[in-house]
């Protein structure tokens, strides 16, 4: 099967010297195959070879018709944030630990990505979050997600007090240590870890799930995702508050600010391989039903 993939982007973790072995692997296997490869600046030196062509992780979408991210799910979200513009599919190559974005193994490299280059994979759409710090009528700081937007209290012991609206309407106030905003690819990372629920990523909703509130019937709730959720502060004294998008920080937001979040009109393109199943991933990464085969017949113990 014929596919439009020519141009292919290699984004690697840049900080992780044990990723060379499967960069350099991955280049030469792609060139075998007679693809233009290139490869991110901050991870080509990795490869060892002056002559691998590479360019900034941004502009890489701009040259590509496919990009891989290689490492865990921290660089396929920086992947994912660096090419959602651009309208192109991501494949993930599994280093990490975890790895619920990433579900291609090294060892299974050559088979499965030959596959997918030949067209035969499933794709899936998962939407990304843009917040906007507002700071007397402007906008001073932008920044996408693709897991969770979270508000948290920052340099105080005290609890933050936030102020929350579901398309200009009061939803609630609160007093705790803050607040995540979770995409449902995002529902199986801090969410999870918060108390949150587990949802479908194909699922059209958002979870807001709070920091240990003070008051504890304050409760994770989802809403639709084309809703615009605007965080505001209700303290009297001046304290700063910390903003997250994934792992990225927005430090000394004050309690003048608003943080406006919604959903991001593009949404990103994961090619996974044939016969992806979401709830085998979960079964796999929580350890679910270790006990059952896959034929849903139980192990005896």
């Amino acid at each position: 099967m014929q596919t439009p993939f020519e141009t292919i982007g290699i984004i690697g973790k840049p900080s992780d010297p044990s990723i060379a072995a499967t960069l350099t692997s991955l280049h030469a296997f792609l060139k075998q195959h007679r693809y233009t490869v290139i490869v991110a600046k901050d991870s080509a030196h990795f490869i060892g070879n002056p002559s691998v062509k590479s360019c900034s992780i941004d502009t890489l979408g701009r040259h590509c018709d496919l990009v891989i991210a290689v490492g865990g799910d921290g660089t396929f979200l920086a992947a994912a944030r660096a090419i959602v513009e651009y309208d192109i599919p991501l494949i993930g190559i599994n280093l990490g630990r975890l790895g619920f974005l990433v579900d291609i193994s090294p060892d299974e490299l050559s088979d499965k990505l030959i596959h997918i280059l030949q067209g035969h994979y499933t794709e899936e759409k998962r939407y990304l979050l843009r917040t906007k710090i507002i700071r007397e009528g402007h906008v001073i700081h932008e920044e996408t997600a693709v897991n969770e937007v979270v508000v948290h209290r920052w340099v105080t012991p005290s609890m933050i007090e936030i102020i929350t609206k579901i398309d200009n309407v009061f939803l609630n106030s609160q007093r705790s240590d803050g607040l995540i905003i979770s995409t449902p690819t995002g529902s199986t990372a801090y969410s999870l870890s918060a108390g949150g629920p587990i949802l479908h990523p194909a699922l059209n909703a958002l979870v807001l799930v709070p920091l240990n509130p003070h008051t504890l019937s304050n409760r994770p709730i989802v809403i639709n995702d084309s809703a615009e959720i605007e965080i505001s502060f209700c303290q009297t004294k001046q304290i700063n508050a910390l903003v997250t998008c994934d792992h990225i920080e927005i430090p000394e937001v004050l309690i003048s600010d608003k943080i406006l979040i919604k959903k991001e009109p593009k949404p990103i393109r994961i090619l996974h391989p044939e016969g992806h199943d979401f709830f085998h991933i979960l079964r796999e990464k929580l350890n679910w039903s270790s006990g059952y085969h896959t034929d849903n017949h139980a192990i005896e113990p």
